[in-house]
């Protein structure tokens, strides 16, 4: 590890150290006498759950709502932005749809999913799928439109067709776009997939969540939160070192890391 990494690792374990010793003051001290849990209590109550098997179900049912809404809004979202960015008929077509659909947000549309789907795995899919399109598409349309109008020129000049020079030219230069878009959408994949069982009445930690709401178990309720930013964190930066190694070739990647 060089030393701009030891460095940063050495000040994430300050900062946090920080803000478990202001924890620990305000917990015993202004609220004391709230219902705010001190952190020994909650580490407890995590020690508990992640010995318990129905936890790690729960877990695995919202992972795995967040990974496949996920990843088909990423298979569509890079398909319909890149056919926005590039053929302008289509991204007239389309424009009105997804300007109306902009300011929706998954919550509100959860009512009309549960209505069809119930509050059901596959409804927090949908809305992990809704919540994440959007942002994938924007990205994508974007990158499209930053691609090198000399490169595109060049390829037709040699008689290169469009489904090469999207495939070769396009999405490469695109990449560095779709990888912000991945950034963004896999965080809002983690909270719609919980929302959808806290709110939405669906299986996951949501639904974890709101039983111990219901029950007033408090340290459990911030053990469960504190375990979702947790996983929320691993799942950026294991992203993170993904984008790393395969875009180490992008010259937008290149000058950021020089």
């Amino acid at each position: 590890m060089n030393n701009v990494s030891s460095r940063k690792v050495a000040l994430g374990a300050a900062g946090l150290f920080m803000a478990v010793l202001a924890w620990y003051l305000i917990a015993l001290g202004p609220m004391r006498e709230s219902p705010l849990p001190a952190p020994a209590q909650v580490f407890s109550a995590m020690i508990a759950m992640v010995q318990d098997l129905a936890f790690w179900e729960s877990l695995g049912i919202t992972m795995l709502m967040a990974a496949k809404g996920f990843a088909w809004a990423l298979l569509v979202g890079v398909l319909l932005g890149m056919a926005v960015g590039w053929f302008g008929l289509v991204g007239k077509a389309l424009s009105f749809v997804v300007e109306f659909l902009k300011p929706i947000p998954p919550i509100v549309i959860m009512p009309l999913a549960i209505l069809v789907l119930g509050p059901t795995q596959r409804m927090g899919e949908f809305l992990v799928f809704y919540g994440c399109l959007l942002p994938i598409l924007y990205q994508t349309a974007a990158g499209v439109r930053e691609t090198d109008p000399v490169a595109i020129q060049t390829s037709r000049s040699y008689g290169v067709g469009t489904g090469e020079i999207l495939g070769r030219v396009v999405l490469p230069s695109a990449s560095a776009f779709i990888a912000t878009a991945i950034r963004t959408a896999i965080p809002i994949s983690l909270i719609v997939s919980v929302v959808a069982g806290l709110l939405g009445g669906g299986p996951g930690l949501g639904s974890e969540i709101q039983r111990a709401l219901s029950a007033n178990e408090t340290a459990d309720l911030y053990g469960l939160v504190l375990i979702l930013g947790a996983v929320g964190l691993l799942l950026q930066l294991l992203s993170g070192g993904i984008e790393s190694k395969v875009l180490s070739w992008h010259p937008s990647y290149r000058k950021l890391v020089h």
